[in-house]
């Protein structure tokens, strides 16, 4: 249960939240029930897992097992290794991309996007794109929970369905935890949980629905929808009522060619949660086509991947102007050390954390990673509450997505980010984003970030 913990502490709402008030325990699935499901969750992460997903469940323990031991080590080394002198290409320019071709990513494809800002536009995004569907309807998040406003949707999708294919896709264990955890703000008089959210999709409905497997209580953290393999969403939004209504987070609309690539990631996540786990054929679709556009970027430890991590540490050290970063959990040591070295040689960095948390011990290690920055001449934000939201933008170049700035979403978690570089959407980002939460947010004092268990904290958070 030690993995299970460090698995979803920096991914949401978590116990903090179920201990709340009676006012809010309608919307907690039953005690018994709940600690039932995540029985089941941890025997299909395991026994499950190993028959359908062999190939995965091995990849991922020798995966985990050389990162974590990876992390314990570079999480102690007191020097930096930060080269001194910025590579000859700044991000956003032919030559960045160039090397980011040269390190092995995926190649940019055509695309465009744009931002939804909060559950406001994300939902009503869903809302008008359900609506004008006319084939298939796809979704995958970390969370469908069972709150009302995921059994809204859930309701919402089952009526889809009757005239369209549908298929949700959802993590295990991020799903079973959720169930068991309150939202902040109560719901409607009367209104029970289910206990079960597959059953409740599945209910009366048409939906297609699978797991995400978690062998070795490794998640799939990806957030993408797509209809009619035209239009895609995706970024850092679950099901639920903290993204619908009460955290800070965001999502993006993206078109063109590339939704052809993230269609095939659905496909391919589909068909391994399948009973032929590693063993399943994923329909063909037609090949990416490359040029200037969308940069579509994974963690995936059992496939060896580490796209997002690359290409976030490739922008900060080649940065010359700005790194600006908003993202609810920086404890990423290498991370950090690539942004203090950036502001040691006079870019202008900017980190926007929450001023309130969902995650305790991920809170306090922000805390350390502040008190980092600040001393290296960084300025560190304070948003008016809890942000979610996963955004980066180092000069000309921008990329945002599922990913946190931790171990579990730069090295072990699936993850799915996009990097682009076209003028207005990085504009955009700047404008709707990061300039307007700089204005809404407090700049932290040195004195601040004291904390008397900020060591222990940051020791755990290296691991998270």
């Amino acid at each position: 249960m030690a993995i299970l913990g460090l698995s979803l502490a920096s991914c949401a709402s978590l116990s903090r939240n179920a201990r709340q008030s009676q006012d809010r325990v309608p919307q907690v699935a039953d005690p018994l029930e709940g600690a039932g499901n995540l029985a089941l969750t941890a025997f299909r992460a395991t026994a499950v897992a190993s028959v359908r997903q062999p190939i995965t469940t091995v990849g991922s323990g020798v995966a985990l097992f050389w990162h974590r031991s990876r992390e314990v080590v570079v999480g102690n080394v007191p020097v930096s290794r930060e080269p001194t002198v910025p590579p000859a290409d700044s991000p956003g320019s032919e030559g960045f991309e160039a090397m980011l071709d040269q390190e092995g990513l995926p190649t940019p494809e055509p695309g465009r996007l744009r931002c939804l800002v909060d559950g406001e536009e994300f939902f009503g995004e869903f809302d008008r794109l359900l609506e004008r569907s006319r084939e298939s309807v796809d979704v995958q998040v970390f969370i469908f929970d069972n709150d009302d406003i995921a059994c809204r949707y859930a309701r919402r999708l089952g009526e889809v369905s009757e005239t369209r294919a549908v298929r949700v896709l959802f993590d295990d264990l991020g799903t079973s935890w959720a169930a068991v955890a309150a939202p902040e703000t109560p719901g409607p008089d009367g209104f029970v949980p289910p206990g079960d959210m597959k059953r409740h999709l599945e209910k009366d409905s048409r939906v297609g629905v699978r797991r995400t497997l978690n062998p070795w209580l490794m998640a799939d953290h990806t957030k993408l929808l797509l209809f009619d393999g035209e239009v895609a969403l995706l970024g850092g939004m679950n099901i639920g009522r903290e993204y619908f209504s009460e955290w800070h987070d965001l999502m993006v609309r993206v078109e063109g060619p590339v939704v052809a690539s993230l269609q095939r990631e659905f496909d391919v996540a589909w068909s391994r949660a399948g009973p032929w786990g590693d063993f399943a054929r994923v329909p063909e679709r037609s090949g990416p086509v490359h040029g200037r556009g969308l940069r579509v970027l994974r963690t995936d430890a059992a496939a060896g991947r580490v796209d997002i991590f690359k290409a976030t540490i490739a922008a900060i050290r080649a940065s010359r102007r700005r790194v600006w970063i908003e993202n609810p959990y920086f404890s990423s040591d290498e991370v950090l050390r690539a942004a203090v070295a950036a502001a040691g040689r006079g870019v202008d960095v900017r980190v926007v954390l929450p001023s309130r948390n969902d995650s305790t011990i991920m809170d306090a290690g922000n805390l350390a990673t502040a008190r980092e920055l600040i001393r290296a001449g960084a300025k560190v934000y304070r948003y008016p509450g809890m942000t979610h939201l996963k955004a980066m933008i180092c000069d000309d170049w921008a990329t945002l997505g599922s990913a946190n700035l931790d171990t579990l979403s730069m090295r072990i978690n699936r993850e799915l980010n996009v990097a682009f570089r076209a003028p207005e959407e990085v504009g955009e980002l700047e404008r709707r984003v990061f300039l307007e939460d700089f204005r809404r947010s407090r700049v932290m004092k040195l004195e601040e970030t004291e904390s008397a268990v900020a060591r222990l904290a940051e020791s755990i958070a290296d691991q998270l």
